[in-house]
């Protein structure tokens, strides 16, 4: 900006307000200033700029990992939402460690970011480091993994519709000891499925048994692992609703393994739609977690606070309809349900 001030025999405080457009410089000015800066590739630092209005266009993501299908596909949506309304994102991975997450937080904080979307870690027990970021008035928005209670604002799928559906959909296929691939009950997306998983056995006349019951870490290994432990019962499941595709995938590969024909004698249901689960063999039976329309709400929720500016804190819940996607691993009937049945 110096050197631009130089060339031009204007002052610093002209060739700055002539970059932001602002009112008092005049078109003539602002088109020699823009083109000699167009002359020497001049870049905006817009971090220094951030921090002396301190706020920024800048958006703060924290995910738990960039991998799969669910997270990249949700911060494609963030990224789309957040470029129409003219801001830019920051991702950072907590790698489901609830310390790289505070260190996370605090990179963001220090960007000076007009708000931060967050998905917490496996590891996050408690949600005490949030609270700094409420502290700041700094707009803070969850979706997917959210802290236990109604005092924040959230996106969130809702699990407990998506649990219920899917064991719904294994008792019509005649189904009568279904199993459940539990994961971490700390993070409301398992809690609520679970408690899905109860509902519709309970709705049928059915008391849930506890060793149908695996508490697992959603790995596609502890997914095998559970399902060598329950197929080792006196009387093992005749199907497996999983609460996440790669554990739903391990416990299909060992069912395969202990020579047990999928669906024929034990039917298998997962939870994402992760890309695997259309070349499996059979494909997979998932519910799909409208990836990117939840990144997108996310984003509209978040503007939302932010528009709020100093407004008392009122939180907002936003929670999705999943959708069924019906495939060959579940369906035993003679008659197949349709390939997308979607919930009513």
């Amino acid at each position: 900006m110096a050197d631009l001030a130089r060339e031009l025999g204007v002052s610093m405080t002209t060739i700055s307000r002539a970059l932001s457009d602002h009112h008092s410089i005049g078109p003539a000015m602002k088109q020699k200033v823009l083109k000699l800066a167009k002359k020497y590739n001049y870049q905006p630092n817009r971090l220094a700029s951030a921090l002396r209005k301190g706020k920024s266009q800048l958006i703060g993501i924290i995910v738990p990992y960039i991998e799969g299908r669910f997270f990249p596909s949700v911060v494609h949506g963030i990224e789309t939402a957040a470029s129409r309304a003219g801001y830019n994102v920051i991702i950072c991975q907590s790698n489901e460690d609830v310390d790289q997450e505070r260190r996370n937080l605090d990179i963001l904080l220090s960007a000076q970011v007009a708000g931060i979307l967050v998905s917490m870690s496996r590891t996050t027990l408690e949600a005490d480091h949030f609270e700094t970021v409420r502290g700041r008035g700094l707009p803070l928005v969850f979706f997917d993994r959210v802290p236990e209670g109604d005092n924040v604002n959230a996106v969130v799928l809702d699990d407990q519709e998506g649990g219920y559906v899917s064991t719904r959909h294994l008792l019509s296929q005649g189904a009568r000891r279904i199993a459940h691939l539990a994961g971490p009950q700390h993070l409301n997306i398992y809690k609520n499925r679970l408690q899905g998983y109860r509902q519709a056995l309970h709705e049928a006349g059915m008391a849930p048994d506890e060793q149908l019951i695996v508490h697992t870490d959603m790995s596609q290994e502890q997914g095998a692992a559970a399902m060598r432990q329950l197929l080792a019962l006196p009387a093992p499941p005749d199907a497996v609703f999983a609460a996440g595709d790669y554990s739903a995938l391990g416990a299909m590969q060992e069912a395969r393994r202990q020579g047990r024909r999928v669906p024929q004698d034990v039917s298998i249901s997962g939870f994402s739609n992760e890309a695997f689960t259309l070349i499996t063999e059979p494909t997979l039976t998932t519910v799909d977690q409208r990836c990117e329309e939840m990144g997108q709400a996310a984003v509209r929720l978040l503007l939302d606070v932010i528009e709020a500016g100093t407004a008392p804190f009122t939180p907002r819940q936003v929670a999705l309809r999943p959708e069924l996607l019906v495939r060959g691993s579940s369906v035993r009937a003679a008659k197949a349900e349709p390939a997308a049945a979607h919930l009513s």
